[in-house]
């Protein structure tokens, strides 16, 4: 569907079509399924989304498309119904995310690695504060959205997926088992994490930072903590007043802007486009970052390459201990580099016996 290929007009029209066939005959003329992610809410209706986008759009473009024209997978008919004002609800809700999950198996823990009821007063706290998490979006949600039923089986998936646990576990999902044995592995750090979670919801503070940088974390960033702590600590690195506090603080010493893990300079390579160019990592773990003000002892100047390496991978090295896993591998590169010199130069120069042979 290209971009204003359908109007409000259109998709009313159709929803007109939809209610004098009925939603068989109408799904079965154009070809359509039942919805399985969005549904379109009209007058305290619910209507196939994805079915009224491709019928509307034969109310402007003469044809209606069929399910496989549209383009943006499962979310492109939603998408252009919410830009037209409609509402769009989720027929299904999202998979939890680690950052739920650390929240529910920290309620597991305390309570000796039990899941609970739904009627659980822990439970429906925990089913509200969920519910405040700034990780789905509204549209992604339906009524049953991390009510305490689906609170109360979460508990039950990590419960019976514990190493004690001798029955069947329950259904789950992978980020269950990670987040159990984060907390088997390091259970204090994972306490502090769950209650930094909650802090920062109780506070407003991880509700206030911006979604957009979400897809870069994914594909780069590696954080058992969660997604919002990690925003939290991108949000402090990408600070320009902080930045600017931290290299000036450095050049005021008499230091110079070098990688302080692999030593590159964007100067000396870059010259002046390079000039007075670093990046800031926020050294303090996440399990550690609370919400005091990040001091400039916090931080530390590196290349970009070293900072996506940092990040890529938990747990995170220091800027220090990256330098020695640098110096080491360069120290083996020079000695392989070494020895196999040392052997074309042995194989190219002839011995004794073959001189004496001539």
């Amino acid at each position: 569907m290209r971009r204003g290929a359908i109007t409000r007009e259109s998709v009313l029209k159709a929803v007109n079509e939809h209610d004098e066939l009925g939603r068989e005959a109408f799904l079965s003329k154009y070809g359509f399924g039942e919805a399985r992610s969005y549904v379109l809410v009209h007058e305290g209706r619910e209507y196939d989304s994805k079915a009224i986008a491709g019928v509307a759009h034969k109310w402007v473009q003469g044809r209606a498309l069929a399910p496989g024209e549209f383009s943006g997978g499962k979310d492109h008919a939603a998408a252009w119904l919410k830009r037209l004002g409609f509402q769009v609800k989720a027929v299904k809700n999202p998979d939890w995310a680690r950052d739920e999950v650390i929240l529910a198996c920290h309620l597991v823990m305390t309570n000796d690695w039990k899941g609970l009821d739904a009627q659980d007063s822990r439970v429906i706290e925990l089913s509200a504060l969920l519910q405040l998490l700034p990780i789905h979006a509204d549209a992604d949600r339906n009524d049953k959205f991390r009510n305490p039923n689906g609170v109360a089986r979460k508990t039950f998936d990590i419960a019976t997926r514990h190493p004690d646990y001798r029955g069947k576990p329950t259904n789950g999902g992978a980020i269950d088992v990670e987040v159990l044995h984060e907390f088997l592995a390091r259970p204090d750090q994972m306490t502090e994490v769950a209650h930094l979670i909650r802090e920062g919801i109780s506070t407003g503070e991880l509700q206030a930072l911006a979604q957009t940088d979400d897809e870069e974390l994914d594909d780069d960033f590696s954080a058992p903590e969660g997604r919002l702590l990690l925003r939290r600590h991108r949000a402090r690195e990408r600070n320009k007043g902080l930045r600017k506090r931290k290299i000036d603080s450095v050049l005021r010493k008499g230091g110079g802007l070098a990688c302080e893990a692999c030593g590159f300079d964007f100067e000396e390579v870059y010259g002046e486009r390079g000039a007075g160019y670093v990046e800031c990592h926020h050294v303090v773990p996440l399990h550690e970052a609370g919400e005091g003000k990040t001091k400039l002892s916090d931080l530390a100047l590196i290349c970009a390459n070293c900072h996506r390496m940092i990040h890529r991978r938990a747990p995170w090295p220091t800027p220090a201990e990256l330098r020695v896993d640098i110096e080491h591998r360069r120290a083996s590169l020079r000695h392989g580099a070494a020895v196999l010199g040392k052997q074309r130069g042995e194989a190219a120069a002839p011995s004794i016996t073959q001189e004496h042979q001539r």
